[in-house]
C-alpha cells in the first residue's frame, strides 16, 4: 500500500507544483483541498520557518500522517526583504496575485533595474508519524521587471527575472521551474532525508 504525505496547503498552484517535483516518489499526495479541512491555519510565525511549522504540526497531529508544510515568499532587498512572509497577502487579500503584483510594482516605480534585487524563499517543514520535525530553506535568486512577461506558475513569477536564463519564473517550462526554482531547490534538500527517514 503506497504511504501518504498530506501537504498542508490549499494553494493549487503549490500543490501542482509539488506533485509535479514528487513525480517519481512511491506517496499518494493529497492536500488540504483533498480532504476538505475546513479552516484556514492561522500564520502567526514572524519567519517562514515558523509559519511552515505552525501548519505542519496542526495537520500532523490531527491526521498522524507524514506532513510537508511549505511557507514561501518574495523578498525584495529594495523594499527591505518585503513582501515576505506576507507574499501571498500583500494586497491585503490573500491569494490575489493580481493586486499584489500590481502592489509591488507600483512600490518600485522609482527603482533603477540595478536596484530591484529579489529572491524567492521556500521553507519546507516536515513532521513525520513519530513527530520528528525536519526544516529545509531553498531560495532562488533573481531581480523584479517593471512589468509582467509570460503565464506559465503563478504568484510573482510573471515579474521575476532570471538573467542567466533571460526569462521570468513565468516563462519556464514545469521542468525547468522546478529545476531552479526555490520550492525545487528546498525539496532535493528534503529528498534524502525522506528517503532516510520514510
Amino acid at each position: 500500500m503506497m504511504k501518504q504525505l498530506i501537504l498542508a496547503t490549499k494553494n493549487a498552484g503549490k500543490v501542482y507544483e509539488f506533485k509535479q517535483i514528487m513525480q517519481n516518489h512511491p506517496f499518494e499526495i493529497i492536500s488540504l483541498l483533498d480532504i476538505s479541512y475546513p479552516t484556514e491555519i492561522e500564520e502567526t510565525g514572524t519567519t517562514f520557518e515558523e509559519n511552515a511549522l505552525i501548519k505542519a504540526r496542526e495537520i500532523a497531529s490531527l491526521y498522524k500522517t507524514v506532513v510537508v508544510a511549505d511557507d514561501s515568499g518574495l523578498e525584495i532587498d529594495a523594499l527591505n526583504g518585503a513582501p515576505g512572509v506576507y507574499s501571498a497577502r500583500y494586497a491585503g487579500v490573500v491569494s490575489d496575485d493580481d493586486a499584489n503584483i500590481k502592489k509591488v510594482l507600483t512600490e518600485l516605480e522609482n527603482v533603477a533595474p540595478h536596484e530591484r534585487k529579489a529572491r524567492f524563499v521556500c521553507i519546507l517543514a516536515m513532521v513525520d508519524e513519530k513527530g520528528h520535525e525536519t526544516v529545509v530553506r531553498g531560495t532562488c535568486e533573481g531581480e523584479i521587471l517593471d512589468e509582467r512577461r509570460g503565464d506559465n506558475g503563478f504568484g510573482y513569477d510573471p515579474i521575476f527575472y532570471l538573467s542567466e536564463h533571460k526569462r521570468t519564473m513565468a516563462e519556464l517550462s514545469d521542468d525547468e521551474k522546478n529545476s531552479l526554482s526555490h520550492r525545487g531547490n528546498a525539496f532535493r534538500k528534503l529528498e534524502k532525508i525522506i528517503g532516510e527517514q520514510l
